[in-house]
């Protein structure tokens, strides 16, 4: 039986903008840099849930001693799907942010968030924020080495120029950090369980959306991250296929998924339609096939 505890000494009353949600697994330095610039470079206020997997590395002690930090703890790891919808309990804004415990967030992110946000009609949305990463290979992560570990990120250097590198908007948000409406949250039931650890469990959250009507998944350009791959997953053994589950689960792969509805990668334009380019029985024939072979 799973076993978790909640504690929040957030004020609903508190003139908050978002709620973040941090999953962790004993990463208490990257935790803590994560946190830092979020106190650093946000204009607004959040209130911020850290979801401590064991914490046997000191993180359970170091985020009860912050006054900011709400908190979820499970004993054992448990992911990221389960700790999102633990933490969900918590929320006392309307808006639900996801962050990885290995990233930095760059000035103002939250701004161009709320300022895109504004914009729109609806909660029919799903926002992404920009990558930077020293080394990747997705079309929507910029590549700009501010350093591959704490010990030699340039924090100045980056706070200061990451705004220089030209970026469109793009079409396919997905990957934290993303933001989304608390009721369209609950709509689609949150993170998908059945992915846990979480692998694909992104992709899946965002064939959930466009399941319900969501077309607007934009990556706002100006929202910039920095981000350490990988600091806990590379530690995971993985106890299933992710990408067999959602293959299984949709009828089509996520790469897929992605190319042909979410459109990922491409300059922003406008919301996006219901034309799905690429034969879907050909591909899903060609991907059972590939299954098959293993």
């Amino acid at each position: 039986m799973l076993s978790v505890e909640k504690y929040s000494q957030t004020n609903k009353n508190q003139d908050l903008k978002f709620s973040i949600i941090i999953p962790t697994w004993n990463n208490l330095e990257f935790l803590k840099n994560i946190v830092k610039s979020i106190r650093l470079n946000s204009k607004y206020k959040h209130q911020i849930i850290i979801h401590i997997n064991e914490g046997v590395d000191g993180t359970i002690e170091w985020v009860k001693s912050q006054s900011d930090l709400d908190y979820t703890y499970s004993e054992e790891n448990i992911g990221i799907c389960y700790p999102l919808n633990i933490a969900r309990q918590l929320l006392k804004t309307d808006y639900l942010v996801y962050m990885n415990d290995d990233m930095y967030v760059a000035s103002d992110w939250d701004f161009y968030f709320s300022e895109e946000i504004k914009k729109l009609p609806n909660n029919k949305f799903f926002l992404s924020g920009t990558l930077i990463e020293a080394q990747s290979s997705n079309i929507s992560v910029i590549v700009k080495d501010y350093g591959n570990s704490l010990s030699n990120f340039r924090e100045d250097d980056f706070n200061k120029n990451c705004q220089d590198i030209k970026f469109s908007d793009w079409n396919g948000a997905t990957w934290p950090i993303n933001i989304v409406h608390k009721d369209i949250w609950d709509l689609v039931g949150g993170y998908s369980v059945e992915y846990t650890p979480g692998f694909y469990s992104d992709p899946d959250f965002s064939k959930k959306l466009w399941d319900i009507g969501v077309r607007y998944f934009k990556g706002i350009s100006k929202t910039r991250v920095y981000h350490f791959p990988s600091q806990s997953t590379k530690r995971i053994k993985r106890p299933n296929n992710g990408r067999v589950l959602f293959l299984l689960k949709w009828g089509m792969t996520s790469s897929y998924f992605f190319k042909h509805y979410l459109k990922m990668g491409s300059e922003f334009k406008s919301e996006l339609d219901d034309k799905v380019q690429g034969n879907i029985l050909s591909h899903k024939l060609k991907s059972i096939f590939s299954i098959l072979k293993r």
